[in-house]
């Protein structure tokens, strides 16, 4: 099958989120399936240099028109990485900038001129590089791909059989605009009701794609059922409720070629679940690199990796801060985010030198030593569409503690030290004190060496790879794609 993926973001290309992991792994896996894909991302500032040495021009020009002026944009060939080709397009006014979506804590203003033209440009490109059978395109930034097909090119003979699908990463963030939008983009304005793209008066990208596609999945299971409530549904559970027989929920998988104790590059030494004992060599190296001095083998090192966010469930670890330091352990935190929270850390980690440290920064290297080294892997997240650190944790015999929702509900298995079953600690309510009581239950656990051995080798032993994914993602695009025919 021909598949086009079309995103904002693709490791190793620009990344702020897990769908840039999702872009970048998938697609491979679809390959050894036997598939044909193809990837179309915007040429960001940061991916010049990435492309220089193979860059080729793939269209030199596509016109795409608007009111008042039409821009002009190439399509680079960005080749083949594993079986995949890349082609990225090219619009130095609307991509050629400091950052993906805005600078720190904002945006670009023209963001729906920015995306409205990838969608329009990915379309024009197919046309002249091949017409997929399926389109899958991701979040707000490539959701009017499906829009446009069904409106602007609804008759149009080359795509007359393409299907798409729409995968919603985060329903949080859904592009939306003023309502000139519509006409800025060049849409009929019949499309903009209730029951099409208008969202309590605003253009929202992402309710289109969800109203248009074909089949529309998520990123896990139980988040798939969370978003059709109003609880989770970001104001869109009416209409994820509609489309409900054409939703599913696919957990993402893991890249284990880099995310893996045994080959890992950044780690102090190696360890696999029949030989733990590198685990040891990697703890001492997490404290070192972290400035944490003479802390006995007694004392678990609770590790967080995480944007710095409410949405983490970091108004609850500040809530329980001071109670935290009542008890036998050190906390390893690395991350970027929310200034409150930012702050929040580094005042934490001055007053309780020894027991708290905190690097706010993002640093590639630094996050696999801690998901190597720490004991614990700590996720309180209000919500988590499907995260990605617990199933890094689990692979690193690092045991997780997490909130019961979204993909880490459907990942991690409470510890049953009786039974000598389960993976990690998980708390339901969105409470300081359950939090509290999951640190509890592990830092109990950790006292014991051998169950907590065991414990590891549950997490380690379990396959969250792309292969079964990649797989269900095939059979969604046969389904579309029988929608089409």
């Amino acid at each position: 099958m021909e598949i086009v993926f079309a995103a904002s973001e693709c490791v190793p290309f620009a990344k702020t989120g897990g769908l840039a992991d999702v872009v970048g792994a998938l697609p491979r896996e679809l390959v050894r399936l036997g598939h044909r894909v193809s990837v179309f991302l915007p040429l960001y500032t940061r991916v010049r240099p990435l492309i220089a040495a193979t860059r080729t021009d793939a269209i030199k020009s596509i016109t795409i028109p608007f009111r008042d002026h039409n821009r002009f944009v190439e399509v680079v060939d960005g080749g083949k990485r594993e079986g995949v080709a890349f082609y990225f397009i090219d619009s130095p006014e609307l991509f050629d900038r400091p950052e993906i979506y805005g600078p720190a804590g904002g945006e670009y203003a023209d963001n729906a001129e920015r995306f409205g033209t990838f969608c329009r440009a990915v379309l024009e490109a197919a046309k002249q590089i091949g017409v997929p059978q399926v389109f899958h395109v991701h979040d707000w930034q490539a959701s009017l791909i499906p829009v446009y097909l069904r409106t602007t090119y609804a008759s149009d003979p080359a795509f007359h059989s393409t299907a798409t699908v729409l995968t919603i990463h985060n329903a949080a963030y859904q592009g939306k605009f003023l309502p000139t939008t519509t006409e800025q983009l060049l849409f009929p304005w019949e499309i903009f009701r209730m029951d099409r793209l208008e969202q309590y008066d605003r253009f929202n990208f992402l309710k289109g794609g969800i109203v248009y596609s074909d089949t529309i999945t998520t990123v896990s299971r139980k988040y798939a059922e969370e978003i059709q409530t109003p609880e989770f549904g970001e104001q869109l559970d009416p209409v994820l409720r509609s489309r409900a027989a054409d939703l599913r929920g696919i957990l993402n998988g893991v890249d284990y070629s880099r995310w893996d104790p045994a080959v890992d590059h950044n780690l102090a030494a190696h360890y696999t679940p029949a030989d733990l004992g590198g685990k040891q060599a990697c703890r001492a190296d997490l404290l070192h690199a972290f400035g944490l001095e003479n802390v006995p083998a007694t004392t678990p090192i609770i590790g967080i990796v995480s944007r710095l966010a409410t949405q983490k469930g970091f108004d609850m670890v500040a809530r329980i801060a001071e109670d935290l330091m009542a008890r036998d352990i050190v906390i390893a935190v690395l991350g970027t985010g929310e200034p409150y929270y930012e702050r929040f850390f580094r005042d934490w980690a001055f007053r309780h030198r020894g027991s708290v440290a905190a690097l706010i920064k993002y640093d590639e290297a630094l996050a696999h030593k801690i998901e190597a080294g720490a004991d614990i892997f700590l996720m309180p997240s209000r919500y988590e569409p499907s995260g990605l650190n617990q199933m890094y944790s689990l692979k690193y015999g690092t045991v997780p503690v997490v909130r019961a929702t979204g993909g880490l509900d459907d990942t991690i298995e409470e510890w049953d030290e009786a039974a000598q079953t389960g993976t990690g600690f998980k708390f339901d309510g969105y409470d300081p004190p359950d939090l509290l009581a999951a640190i509890d239950r592990a830092v109990a656990a950790f006292q014991d060496k051998e169950a907590w051995k065991a414990l590891m080798r549950n997490g380690m032993e379990k396959d969250y790879s792309w292969a079964g994914p990649a797989r269900q993602y095939a059979q969604v695009y046969e389904e579309a794609a029988q929608k089409r025919a």
